[in-house]
């Protein structure tokens, strides 16, 4: 029964993982069509970008 609940949080932890991975590619691809303005890695991975779109 441990052991279960054990494999069910390791999958959550994996879903959290792929979620994050997931909103990581996202970024990257809004910042392919604009410029992106981020001051280090951590305001990127917060997504706290300054994006200006192309005119």
């Amino acid at each position: 029964m441990l052991l279960l609940l054990l494999l069910l949080i390791l999958l959550l932890l994996l879903l959290l993982l792929l979620l994050l991975l997931l909103l990581f590619l996202l970024l990257l691809l809004f910042c392919s069509c604009c410029y992106c303005y981020c001051y280090d890695t951590a305001t990127a991975l917060l997504l706290l970008c300054y994006c200006y779109y192309y005119y």
